[in-house]
């Protein structure tokens, strides 16, 4: 596997190249947006002319390439480069609408168990020598699939729906990335209305346990789901407000845009009826 990495990396420049980060999207709990803050945050870093490379670490349960919308392009997977079947040149799919962003599909039909942490670890690190970011979607729970996609970031991501259950297991999770890494927090699914009649944690309740800086809060919408099941990034559709917060979170990550970010409010009578927005 480790010739089949070194035979991909580009020739060598008077000027060194900067390494790529490498961050791995997490939460501990299933369902609360992982795949879908990658494949955004990808795209809009992508959108932004950074080189992307977004990788599935969800072996057995793949669903990054359907939210990209290129699963019918996806011919090999991380295993196959792992194993030494093919390159990692042969298993990359770059994006037609974002062409500086890739996607490395996790294997559908194996067991998380079947990946090597330390050659996984590997496979990162060459990544990270040809793209500026490396986006590691990483699988629900904290067994070995967790192990394995945050053994080569040194950043992470924590996404957190305003939930009870979901900030207890996303302060778990912090607690296993150890004090070695840059940790930042996106709020996912927030509905300013529920958080208003009190059925609903703020983004101060979520913050006030986990204590992590804020990357961003991402209204719960219903372009979201659309463009989910199109496979289009709504990251890309410069129209939608949703999109807008993820491209604001990659400006934050590029260091392009200070600040705290803004937390959606509830919309006024006047904009509900005429479609009116701040």
């Amino acid at each position: 596997m480790h010739e089949m990495l070194q035979q991909e990396a580009p020739a060598a420049s008077a000027v060194p190249r900067k390494r790529g980060r490498a961050i791995v999207v997490t939460s501990g709990k299933g369902g609360v947006g992982k795949t879908t803050t990658t494949a955004n945050t990808g795209a809009a870093l992508g959108a932004l002319g950074a080189s992307v490379v977004l990788v599935d670490a969800d072996v057995g349960l793949r669903n990054l390439d359907i939210v990209l919308g290129l699963e019918a392009r996806v011919r090999h997977h991380v295993l196959d480069v792992l194993e030494g079947h093919v390159t990692l040149d042969d298993a990359l799919v770059t994006d037609k609408r974002v062409p500086t962003m890739r996607l490395l599909a996790a294997a559908q039909t194996r067991e998380k168990d079947d990946v090597d942490t330390a050659a996984f670890c590997d496979l990162i690190s060459a990544l990270r020598d040809r793209f500026d970011y490396v986006l590691i979607d990483c699988p629900a729970g904290i067994e070995k699939g967790f192990a394995n996609a945050i053994a080569g970031a040194d950043e992470a991501i924590i996404v957190c729906t305003p939930e009870v259950s979901a900030v207890r297991d996303a302060d778990r999770v912090v607690g296993l990335l150890g004090d070695g890494r840059d940790v930042k927090l996106i709020v996912n699914r927030l509905r300013p209305a529920m958080v208003r009649k009190g059925k609903m944690l703020s983004v101060e309740d979520v913050n006030g346990i986990l204590r992590l800086p804020l990357l961003g809060v991402i209204e719960d919408a219903p372009d979201v789901i659309v463009s989910t099941n199109r496979g289009e990034p709504v990251a890309l559709d410069p129209a939608s407000p949703v999109g807008e917060s993820y491209r604001q979170i990659a400006q934050r990550l590029t260091g392009t845009l200070t600040g705290v970010p803004e937390i959606p409010r509830e919309k006024s009578l006047f904009e509900k009826l005429f479609g009116g927005r701040k």
